[in-house]
């Protein structure tokens, strides 16, 4: 029973996609030897991910050493927010792949291969451009390896990132203040109305002019 609730607990940590599935044959003595081979990405959504490939002579059997791989190797992907904090252009083997960041809201704008790793890692806004062969293995590859990096370079360079709390503070005090100049500025436009009235009120009357009527007299005739 507690085996049974470890591992529903762990499947809802990790997130597993199946990135490409191979059918692969390997001569022996005996004959030709069948097998399958499984690319696999898995990651937590929170900033981990990791992609392993595992092989056996059933799906199942790939899959399931495919995912032990894949969290042996995993890896803490840095984000600025909901976002990579600086742009990358990476080769790796046939893949090239472009990884930029995005304003928030943007989505995952990539392609099969590269959102399935992203999605995986947690990255919620991100522009992407496959390069290279749009073979799915070297693109996943070549994004795996564009993140870690990300992650070397922040942690060489001593990049200081802000977190989602972070920013959802900043856009909260940034919308705080356009309220706030909204109000102040329906405040002077109302104060400005009543000044307006108030000189109107207490403005002098000018007497009315009498309008004088000339006449013209016609010279009489001799």
């Amino acid at each position: 029973m507690a085996r049974d609730s470890f591992a529903s607990q762990e499947h809802k940590e990790f997130e597993e996609k199946v990135i490409q599935v191979s059918r692969v044959s390997k001569k022996t003595k005996g004959g030709n030897k069948m097998g399958f081979s499984v690319l696999i990405v898995v990651g937590d959504r929170k900033g981990k991910v990791g992609l392993g490939l595992g092989k056996a002579n059933d799906v199942i059997g790939a899959i399931r050493k495919g995912v032990k791989k894949a969290k042996k190797k995993m890896i803490t992907v840095p984000m600025d927010g909901t976002t990579i904090p600086f742009r990358i252009d990476v080769k790796k083997g046939a893949g090239r792949i472009m990884l930029k960041p995005a304003p928030k809201g943007s989505g995952v704008i990539a392609g099969g291969p590269v959102r399935a790793v992203v999605e995986a890692a947690g990255i919620r806004d991100i522009s992407s451009k496959i390069l290279g062969s749009s073979n799915q293995t070297s693109s996943v590859y070549a994004t795996f390896h564009a993140l870690k990096l990300i992650k070397d370079l922040v942690e060489l360079k001593n990049i200081k990132l802000r977190s989602i709390a972070d920013i959802e503070k900043e856009e909260k005090l940034k919308e705080q203040e356009i309220a706030r100049e909204e109000k102040q500025k329906a405040q002077d436009k109302k104060a400005h109305e009543i000044e307006k009235n108030q000189k109107t009120e207490n403005a002098p009357v000018k007497p009315e002019q009498k309008s004088v009527k000339k006449t013209f007299h016609q010279p009489k005739k001799k």
